[in-house]
């Protein structure tokens, strides 16, 4: 499937951290009054961060909401550089969402066994209502990475092991392209002049891990004034 990409140029990474907030809890309220749930995967990074700070402040009822995992680290719980940690710390444990409802990736179990588990969890869940995602300066996404096409087959399982990330912890759990396309919203979010080869790349149609993200309803991508090129400007 041909990707479908709507551009959201925003002026400073505050304006992004505010638009990608309101947007989630846009995303949630129609899901909530939909189905009385909110399936909703969550990406690690700086940028993420900011907006789970946000999102402590929106009115939502917290009871509805899911929590998933794109990708994990193999690192033992609580460590600082996990993904659940910085989302736990910075979102998670300041608002009454039950605990039972934090999916979060068992890596600290190493990655076969992680994987199976997740596999497990995820199995129930035929489709997210939003997938968060970032974009690496090379490219990647989740730990899918450029080089490795094992995550980005449409075969591919929903959970795979990743051994030999070429960013430190090597072995990490991933979510495969095909599984994060499975969803009716998915938001990139992109800030910092560090991006824009990878924002070039990207829009020249280069064969990066982020666009083999291909949901039905397209994606959205926010993305800060530094990080555009002249193409997405």
């Amino acid at each position: 499937m041909e990707q479908q990409v709507r551009w959201h140029n925003c002026a400073t990474e505050v304006d992004l951290v505010d638009r990608v907030t309101l947007a989630i809890a846009r995303c949630a309220d129609k899901a909530i009054t939909r189905t009385g749930s909110f399936h909703i995967v969550l990406a690690g990074g700086t940028t993420p961060r900011k907006i789970y700070e946000a999102l402590r402040n929106i009115a939502t009822d917290w009871e509805a909401w899911h929590i998933y995992f794109g990708d994990e680290r193999c690192l033992p719980d609580g460590d600082a550089r996990r993904n659940d940690t910085m989302a736990m710390i910075a979102w998670l444990d300041h608002v009454p969402m039950p605990k039972a409802q934090i999916h979060s990736i068992p890596a600290h179990l190493g990655a076969h066994a992680a994987t199976a588990e997740y596999t497990r969890i995820l199995a129930g869940i035929d489709q997210f209502d939003l997938v968060l995602l970032g974009l690496g300066e090379d490219g990647h996404t989740a730990s899918l990475f450029p080089g490795d096409d094992s995550g980005l087959e449409t075969s591919t399982p929903p959970v795979i092991a990743v051994h030999d990330a070429p960013k430190p912890p090597p072995n990490r759990i991933t979510l495969s392209a095909n599984r994060l396309s499975r969803a009716d919203n998915v938001f990139f979010m992109i800030a910092g002049a560090g991006k824009q080869q990878a924002v070039w790349n990207w829009r020249a149609g280069a064969d990066i891990p982020a666009r083999h993200i291909t949901p039905a309803n397209g994606i959205d991508v926010f993305l800060t004034a530094n990080a555009m090129t002249e193409e997405t400007g």
